[in-house]
């Protein structure tokens, strides 16, 4: 590998071209199909899909075919095949459908708008992970330039990942043939703890999201009537939200959602911990002289990444400030989310969630809880030495620090398909979402500088998978 002259073409490409194309993605506001009911009339995916397609047609990149697949009413997938030097296959994996705009952006940002800032470029979709398929093509193009070899390489980009990619077992299964048995797969989905090492992430947790309803009158009444008389949605939702979560440490107490902790994750997480100090909690946007839950670093990444967490997401059945009047609430509904640690079974949570939160319901309320989506977490095979050593270089020859190892808190659902259909698979996982990226969130931004040099340390380990396949 050629060092200078891989991160050398590789911050050209990004400079001329997929900066600019980025750009123009950004401006799509191809959200999920699970925030956009209507993403087929709207035609906002084809325009992301047609905008990623034609910049990668456009490279030149010995024996590529891309092809748009798209299954029934599903949403569609770009599949790209470049044939390799041996037989061995690489997967890469992303996706380019987006969350919804989320309120709180800045006056002069915009989530359809991109704005370049420094070494920033906002925009929805920037860091979550439209950046993946250009990055992912690029690092592949750089070695072609320098001459070296490289296995099978098969790009997969989906279009459904927001929603819990629903979509993509249905194209495992009708691609199966063409992708074949990668022996690497690379994601560029998830986070960083800084922006100034390769971040290679070992675990992802699950996910089950429950909407609770409650109902307590067939129609609301004045306060005055009501009140003393009627228990409120929220005395009975907060005890039922008591049974879920401990309301003084915000401990999980459902006993069935937690795990036994591997002992490499563990030390792992101390680490990490180790590197990343005090900007754990520094990082994130906190409110004036709010505290995290707790100082103890090494707690803080395990709360993170390995123990179950609950947030109420979503409301339905509160009026606007504006709109309050002195009523009794005849009903309420929460949306709550659930993140399992990476080996649990989101069946038997959702389960043991909705039978906790039905069962003797306070006051006989009418209480009912749906599971509109579960999704099971990921904890990855040991990585082979020569992936170990590969990263590691990798991150020195363009971070200039060692690369580290930790666990994700969000949920990357392919990455769970693929460890079952796969388990002879290494895995690197890695990603742009660092320090105040803000993916989900307003202000959401891609940390381009990192983007570059993850892209160069891309390129290296493929090359050193090459080396040391059975078949170079």
């Amino acid at each position: 590998m050629h060092q200078q002259q891989n991160i050398g073409f590789i911050n050209q490409l990004w400079d001329d071209s997929i900066i600019p194309a980025l750009m123009e993605y950004i401006k799509i506001p191809n959200k999920s199909p699970q925030f956009d009911r209507d993403w087929r009339t709207h035609g906002y995916m084809d325009q992301a899909v047609t905008l990623i397609s034609d910049w990668c047609r456009q490279q030149v990149v010995k024996g590529m075919t891309l092809d748009v697949v798209q299954l029934d009413d599903r949403t569609p997938v770009i599949f790209i095949d470049i044939p390799g030097n041996n037989t061995d296959t690489i997967l890469l994996y992303g996706h380019l459908d987006k969350q919804p705009e989320m309120s709180g952006w800045d006056p002069d940002l915009h989530p359809w708008k991109p704005v370049l800032r420094g070494d920033k470029l906002y925009g929805r979709g920037s860091a979550d992970d439209g950046y993946a398929a250009f990055a992912s093509l690029t690092a592949i193009k750089s070695l072609q330039e320098q001459q070296l070899p490289h296995a099978r390489c098969i790009i997969l980009i989906e279009a459904c990942e927001e929603s819990g990619s629903f979509d993509l077992p249905f194209y495992i299964d009708a691609l199966k043939d063409r992708i074949g048995n990668p022996s690497l797969v690379i994601c560029l989905d998830s986070g960083c703890g800084n922006y100034n090492q390769l971040w290679t992430t070992t675990s992802l947790r699950g996910l089950v999201t429950a909407i609770l309803k409650i109902d307590v009158l067939k129609q609301g009444v004045h306060s005055g009537s009501g009140s003393g008389i009627v228990p409120s949605c929220f005395q009975v939702l907060r005890q039922l939200l008591t049974r879920l979560e401990d309301e003084m440490t915000g401990d999980v107490v459902l006993k069935d959602l937690y795990v036994d902790i591997p002992q490499q994750r563990l030390q792992q997480a101390e680490q990490a911990a180790n590197v990343l100090g005090s900007s754990i909690f520094n990082d994130l946007p906190f409110a004036d002289s709010v505290q995290p839950r707790t100082h103890t670093l090494t707690d803080l990444i395990l709360n993170r990444t390995w123990k179950p967490a609950l947030s109420v997401i979503g409301c339905n059945g509160m009026p606007t400030i504006e709109n309050a009047g002195n009523v009794t609430l005849p009903s309420l509904t929460v949306k709550l989310s659930m993140r399992l640690p990476p080996t649990c079974d989101p069946q038997k949570a959702a389960l043991a969630i909705k039978t906790t939160l039905e069962k003797d319901p306070p006051y006989q309320a009418v209480i009912s809880c749906e599971i509109p989506e579960m999704a099971p977490g990921w904890n990855a095979p040991a990585e082979a030495p020569w992936l170990i050593q590969a990263a590691n270089q990798a991150s020195l020859n363009y971070f200039g620090k060692p690369s580290v190892y930790m666990g994700e808190g969000g949920s990357i659902p392919f990455m769970g398909m693929l460890g079952k259909k796969f388990p002879q698979a290494q895995f690197l996982i890695t990603g742009l979402l660092g320090p105040g990226s803000n993916a989900h969130g307003p202000n959401e931004f891609l940390h381009i500088p990192t983007g570059k040099k993850l892209t160069a340390c891309v390129a290296h380990v493929i090359a050193e998978h090459y080396k040391n396949s059975k078949n170079a």
